[in-house]
């Protein structure tokens, strides 16, 4: 099973402890457990839809008996009064599912249509949408998948899949070189195999990084756009480029435009609005 799944499966579990405890007395005081019923996720407002696969997960996780009749996949455009999916089963499992559905499919169509939105605007310019490590702790995995659905590109998923030195690091280490230097010996030494990506905060950090190799991506921290444009150049396709740091939806078009390869913007998972849907009794 991949990391994924299982920080997925993990997340369901925590999120069923944390919601249901030790029983939906409000369901099992009132409903019958042989009674059955039927739900639909109704849509109340436009977007892109997000969530499904995992709200699947949930009911399944929740009663291998409750039955999905999907209507609109993930990464469907919506609008109000449409129905994503019927689920039919037991209504005490219908219940017990509804809250942690909707929590995680308004949660994740937020991030897939705020995600649409900025991918939208550097249409045709090349660049990629990227995410960062600025999730709700816990939730990563999943906000990850919807800035997928929206889109976007993952960055990386935690500190293990990555080498990324930012301006701590180097200052720590003691320049971009020493810091290169050591992350190459401690790649060899456990022998792993891992893209290295460097932040620079000038022109000549980026001179100083073109001198040495092994790096793959180099990262443009709060750079204006008229200093993009000359950062890029000066890499002249030796390495990947990104630009980060402070940029919004009124700029990126601009930073699209000078050319980086990639463009991160921590806005998708941590300045988001969760959309309006709702699980209603057919």
């Amino acid at each position: 099973m991949e990391v994924t799944e299982i920080l997925v499966d993990e997340l369901i579990d925590i999120a069923i402890r944390e919601d249901v405890g030790d029983g939906d007395h409000s369901s099992l005081s009132c409903i019958p457990f042989e009674k059955m019923g039927k739900v639909k996720l109704l849509v109340k407002q436009a977007g892109v839809l997000a969530g499904v696969a995992i709200a699947k997960k949930v009911f399944l996780r929740i009663d291998p008996a409750t039955e999905m009749e999907i209507i609109l996949n993930d990464g469907a455009i919506i609008k109000p009064g449409d129905i994503a999916f019927y689920a039919v089963g037991r209504v005490q499992s219908l219940l017990k599912s509804e809250r942690l559905v909707l929590n995680i499919m308004q949660r994740m169509s937020g991030v897939a249509t705020q995600t649409a939105e900025y991918v939208k605007l550097v249409e045709g310019t090349g660049a990629k949408i990227l995410d960062t490590r600025k999730t709700t702790p816990g939730m990563r995995v999943l906000d990850k998948q919807a800035v997928k659905i929206g889109g976007g590109e993952n960055h990386r998923m935690g500190l293990y899949d990555m080498v990324m030195l930012k301006d701590n690091h180097i200052d720590f280490a003691g320049g971009i070189e020493a810091a290169v230097a050591r992350v190459k010996a401690y790649l060899k030494a456990e022998n792993r195999s891992l893209r290295i990506e460097v932040e620079v905060r000038s022109l000549e950090d980026i001179k100083t990084l073109l001198r040495l190799d092994g790096v793959h991506r180099v990262m443009f921290d709060n750079f204006s756009v008229e200093k993009t444009f000359e950062a890029v150049a000066l890499v002249g396709g030796k390495l990947e480029t990104e630009s980060s740091g402070g940029i919004n939806k009124d700029t990126i078009r601009s930073y699209a435009e000078a050319g980086v390869d990639y463009i991160s913007v921590g806005a998708l998972t941590h300045q988001i609005k969760s959309l309006d849907l709702s699980l209603k009794a057919v």
